[in-house]
């Protein structure tokens, strides 16, 4: 992860471990802790429970740990192929810790609350029969408040432990006072419950349904807080787990299967229909169709044929592949984009930072407020339960977990739904560009169209076959690499069958090529070529290349035996999608332009086809990155979506640069998003996604200020009931946690063609 503090030392980056937190402060401190250590730049989020951490190489990562230690909390470094972290169905002993509390909290609780709120249920010493089912409540049960709240005060700090546990503590102590030496420990006892404070006689009170039901809420809060963390990370995990786990090895002419770890790159691996292509390769046999659902979220299987490039983790749908591996282990797009989809959910928005200076300071606020709430109190006059009781609520109240909660649950949710749907994240800096794009400039080649030359039309002359000419000029060039040579041999091929072979090829430098197949004397390429041998065109099919060039595609005329049989148009195909692409992109809000290198009417003709009406042509690739800087200028705020290595300039300029993810690795480099998929659609998809991100973390952070804001002041007025102020600081938090985890619902436009582009 890259970190980009003004003198910070470049060096090795490291991941950490954190055990113990309990609140975005314990986050906030250990952060503080390490910043300050000489040449280290770390990061630690709460929802991941994770730090990272940029420190020179020669720093022992060890002294990272003692530094975490000495604050008071665990770390350790991630255990290499560690199985049962990567599953999400590995158990988790703080989740089955919290689900047992959580049931003894509950079974216990319930009976002293009810005890307290309905004056029927209260026979003759109830008051001692709720102290017995509390008291382990209070002191078992919240005993990982206790203990949190302990190591804090040896640190000298205060974190939301702190106000829990002296909130719940005080309660205990305070009933123990009135049962043991007041009069509430008398038979006959009774009183109501009351949503607000009433002043009365202190002796008389007990607040143990407060100190069990504020425990059993927190308690409960928490656990679900803590499943819906992990369910938020399921995604990452999944991708992670999606590799395949053995695979077999041609060694010898017999195949051996071995543990994927163990392939090396240039081994030949065997992939049988329905099993999963274990690395990234190429394919040099067979021919099959590859579902890649699982990574690009795009459902229709791939037709590949040798020659192919296949990524690891994508499953063989159709026939037997060998497949030649070229990359392995971590370098595996599967791997990129793991690391990718993790370094995000690990970072930090803008808003998020202003959560972090809040809640820092938070905690010493809130017990300020509640020691003035008290002498507030006490001093008006009010009998000092009323004031113990309204103190207790404040303390209760104010816990910033929801602030701490707010953003990483989000980006947790929301870059895992994006990898699930072929959209990578790379930080939580890209939401906010997102927010503010208002144009959008679109490579030409491989982005808006399909990269590859086809066969748009075939022109033949009077009494010339159509199959015949395709076959010969197939034959003759399927001997040259060119990629308009390729495209027709292509379309031969699949239209004619097995081609025949070529004699006396020749290769006319920028003209075309010239041979003989099946006793035919062929000249195939540009009008040049022809005219050179005295062959040329009738009428019709000169002014058939005339049209088509004048469309900006390009004419390859074929003549044997000293007459023109025809010509074979060949153009670059805009993508099926694309269109409808560019009208998601507009009701996005943004203005489509098309940036090409080709000429003014091969851009035009492409623009018309999709929908752009603004084309800047002609561009040299090393003026892409000054097109963009040039918009910029304008006031524009601009996303670049490319593929080509030329494209990388004008990605990093872009305020945002989408790349896909079937382009280039210098273009996704140098970009801030990458589309796993070669569809367009996956733009729009990816700005919808992250502005729906970015809505939902401004959501919760508005929910959880609008909450403490409004609730400290209720609590210290004595209009809370200290228990309610638990029950209701519990549901801050998962209300947050459950609002982030509605981004697990968000489809793409391609899938969901009824929903609203905008949405």
């Amino acid at each position: 992860m890259s970190i980009s503090r003004p003198g910070a030392t470049t060096g090795r980056s490291y991941e950490l471990e954190i055990g113990g937190m309990t609140c975005a402060s314990c986050a906030n401190r250990i952060e503080k802790r390490l910043n300050r250590l000489e040449g280290v730049e770390a990061t630690v989020n709460y929802a991941t429970e994770k730090a990272r951490v940029l420190a020179d190489e020669r720093l022992d990562p060890q002294l990272l740990i003692a530094e975490v230690e000495r604050t008071g909390y665990t770390a350790a470094l991630p255990a290499a192929n560690d199985e049962s972290e990567a599953d999400g169905e590995a158990p988790d002993p703080e989740l089955a810790s919290l689900r047992q509390r959580l049931i003894v909290s509950v079974v216990l609780s319930v009976p002293v609350i009810a005890m307290a709120m309905i004056p029927a249920l209260q026979f003759t010493y109830w008051q001692w029969a709720s102290l017995a089912l509390a008291a382990p409540v209070v002191l078992w049960a919240a005993w990982p408040f206790h203990r949190a709240a302990w190591a804090n005060l040896r640190h000298g700090a205060a974190t939301m432990d702190t106000l829990v546990s002296v909130g719940t503590l005080s309660a205990l102590l305070w009933s123990l006072y009135a049962l043991f030496f007041g009069t509430a420990g008398q038979a006959g006892m009774t009183h109501p419950f009351e949503l607000s404070i009433t002043p009365s006689d202190g002796a008389s009170n007990i607040y143990l349904e407060v100190a069990a039901g504020v425990t059993m809420f927190l308690l409960g809060g928490r656990y679900f807080e803590k499943r819906s963390k992990r369910r938020a990370g399921a995604a990452l995990r999944a991708l992670v787990e999606m590799g395949a786990k053995d695979v077999a090895v041609v060694r010898g002419g017999a195949e051996v299967r071995i543990p994927v770890d163990r392939l090396s790159v240039g081994d030949d691996f065997v992939v049988r229909p329905g099993e999963k292509v274990a690395t990234d390769g190429v394919i040099v046999s067979g021919r099959s169709a590859i579902d890649a659902s699982m990574l690009t979220g795009e459902s229709v299987p791939v037709e590949v044929v040798e020659g192919d490039a296949v990524t690891g983790a994508t499953v063989n749908a159709g026939g037997r592949l060998i497949v030649r591996a070229t990359r392995i282990g971590s370098d595996t797009q599967l791997a990129r984009m793991a690391r990718l989809v993790e370094d995000a959910q690990s970072g930090k928005a803008e808003v998020q930072r202003l959560a972090d200076r809040v809640s820092g300071v938070f905690v010493p606020v809130v017990i300020a407020v509640a020691v003035m709430t008290l002498g507030a109190w006490i001093g008006a006059g009010f009998p000092l339960s009323a004031a113990f009781t309204a103190t207790v609520a404040v303390l209760i109240i104010a816990c910033p977990c929801a602030l701490g909660l707010a953003t990483p649950t989000a980006l947790l949710v929301g870059t895992g739904r994006g990898a699930q749907l072929g959209i990578l994240i790379k930080g939580p800096e890209v939401l906010e560009s997102t927010r503010k794009v208002d144009t959008v400039v679109l490579d030409k080649t491989g982005t808006v169209t399909t990269g590859r030359m086809t066969v748009a039309e075939v022109v033949t002359a009077p009494g010339t076959d159509r199959a015949q000419l395709l076959r010969l000029a197939g034959a003759i060039e399927d001997a040259s690499e060119h990629p308009i040579a390729q495209a027709i041999a292509r379309a031969a091929t699949e239209e004619v069958g097995p081609l025949p072979a070529v004699e006396a090829f020749q290769n006319v430098e920028g003209e075309g090529v010239t041979g003989v197949v099946d006793a035919h004397a062929l000249l195939v390429g540009r009008p040049s070529l022809l005219s050179d041998r005295s062959v040329a065109p009738d009428a019709e099919v000169a002014a058939a290349r005339e049209r088509a060039e004048g469309e900006g595609k390009t004419a390859v005329l074929v003549a044997w035996d000293g007459e023109v049989r025809g010509l074979v148009v060949v153009a670059d195909r805009v993508k099926a999608t694309s269109a409808e692409a560019i009208a998601q992109l507009r009701a996005l809000g943004l203005a489509p332009i098309l940036l090409t290198g080709d000429n003014e009417t091969v851009a035009r003709r492409i623009a018309g086809e999709v929908g752009i009406e603004r084309v800047i042509s002609e561009v040299m690739p090393a003026d892409k990155a000054a097109t963009v800087s040039a918009l910029q200028s304008e006031g524009h705020v601009v996303a670049m979506v490319g593929d080509g290595v030329n494209d990388a300039g004008a990605l990093a300029q872009a305020d945002l640069g989408l790349a896909m993810g079937t382009g280039a690795d210098v273009a996704i480099e140098a970009s801030d998003i990458t589309l796993v998929r070669g569809d367009l659609r996956s733009a729009a998809d990816a700005i919808r996604l992250s502005r729906k991100t970015l809505g939902t973390i401004k959501g919760n952070l508005f929910w959880a200020f609008a909450y403490n804001t409004a609730a400290i002041p209720l609590a210290a007025l004595g209009l809370l009931n200290p228990m309610l102020a638990g029950a209701a600081m519990a549901f801050s938090s998962v209300f947050v946690v459950g609002n982030s985890l509605r981004l697990r619902s968000f489809r793409s436009g391609s899938a969901d063609r009824g929903s609203s582009p905008a949405e």
